[in-house]
């Protein structure tokens, strides 16, 4: 489906419909949310809409709003679906926000993008890690696509570096998602790293989405020399292969990407289960800086829950767009964008990043380490 024309036909019967309603924006500053709030994505965007919704309460309570206009947060669902992130986008770009967050999966964000950049509204991606996705099919930087997330090709490159040279492992096991193009990108990136780090992958294993029974492929691992077994992959598998490894009797360290990131990760494997594990991710509750106190204390007392990654990488995405907009002293979203490209040194609960000249943060990973189903260490990773 061409995306692209349907966003476009979606915008315009929006237009025809009704006029843009631009009265609110003299006195508020309105900023949209696209998020899954339902369907099969929902555990990552219902955190990126509390994070979003946090950092707009924080800055009316403690700034006053922006430029001394409340801010005010209009999140549409687009119910983890192409098509409805397509309209969501259509809608908030008519509604006039100064910018979007979200949404939050590659797919989603794919969807999105020609609407926003035709309408000349700046988006940013919270957890888009896809490949090259703010660049056009001739490789030229989206004007008004940005995201606070290092792509994939960054995190299979950090935990191929963590693997090689932090832990000095020579052998590695893939075990592959076929079905899902996250785990393709990450197994690619990761491999010609840690293969020009010297290391050999020793066998490559496959599954597929929605699989629930890993006893056969995991048998036939079991029987590899191997010194650690990457799984690029989302947890919903992720979860179900650690247990079935470790019952099977698979003790070896089991490493992921930031799809492993949710609290899921620990029913599905069992915290008895889950030793020995590693995942790249954007983020950690158990850093010491002041900011990550703040945020995680700030989040527990506004939803009752730690706030993952998800929440974490949305917070940092409306933060910097509502620096843009206090920087640019405007609403006009083309003025934003033009701020926006210009922050540098944000710092964020994630890091402190700047854009670089194609719209992706400069950044490090971080490698959380896993035992009794707990984070109980947190290292920099770089991609260097």
């Amino acid at each position: 489906m061409n995306f692209k024309k349907l966003g476009t036909a979606l915008f315009a019967g929006l237009l025809l419909a009704s006029p843009l309603a631009t009265v609110s924006a003299q006195d508020t500053v309105k900023v949209g949310g696209n998020f899954e709030l339902s369907g099969a994505a929902a555990a990552y965007g219902t955190p990126m809409a509390y994070g979003l919704k946090l950092a707009v309460k924080q800055y009316n309570e403690e700034n006053g709003g922006v430029n001394g206009k409340k801010v005010e947060a209009q999140v549409e669902d687009n119910k983890s679906d192409k098509t409805e992130a397509a309209a969501a986008a259509t809608k908030l770009v008519a509604a006039g926000v100064a910018g979007i967050v979200g949404p939050a999966t590659t797919g989603d964000a794919l969807a999105e993008i020609p609407v926003a950049n035709d309408g000349k509204t700046p988006a940013i991606f919270p957890a888009a890690t896809g490949n090259g996705i703010t660049l056009d099919s001739a490789g030229k930087v989206y004007d008004y696509i940005y995201r606070v997330c290092f792509e994939d090709s960054f995190q299979g490159v950090a935990a191929a570096n963590y693997l090689a040279d932090t832990q000095g492992y020579k052998k590695v096991v893939l075990l592959v998602d076929q079905a899902n193009d996250y785990s393709q990108g990450l197994a690619d990136s990761f491999t010609k790293q840690f293969e020009a780090k010297g290391g050999t992958i020793v066998a490559k294993e496959s599954y597929q989405t929605n699989d629930t029974d890993f006893l056969t492929v995991l048998t036939n691992i079991s029987t590899q020399d191997f010194d650690a077994l990457y799984v690029p992959g989302y947890y919903t598998e992720a979860g179900l292969i650690i247990k079935q490894a470790r019952e099977l009797g698979i003790d070896k360290p089991i490493v992921g990407g930031d799809g492993f990131a949710n609290d899921t990760l620990v029913e599905l494997a069992g915290k008895d289960n889950l030793n020995n594990v590693f995942y790249t991710s954007h983020y950690s509750d158990k850093s010491d800086d002041p900011a990550v106190k703040k945020f995680v204390e700030a989040y527990e007392k506004e939803y009752g829950k730690k706030p993952d990654t998800f929440a974490a990488l949305s917070y940092d995405a409306t933060n910097v767009l509502l620096q843009a907009i206090k920087d640019a002293g405007s609403t006009d979203p083309q003025e934003v964008n033009k701020a926006l490209a210009k922050i540098k040194d944000f710092k964020g609960v994630t890091g402190t990043f700047s854009f670089d000249e194609k719209h992706n943060p400069v950044k490090t990973a971080v490698m959380l380490h896993f035992e009794k189903g707990e984070v109980t260490e947190a290292v920099n990773v770089s991609a260097e």
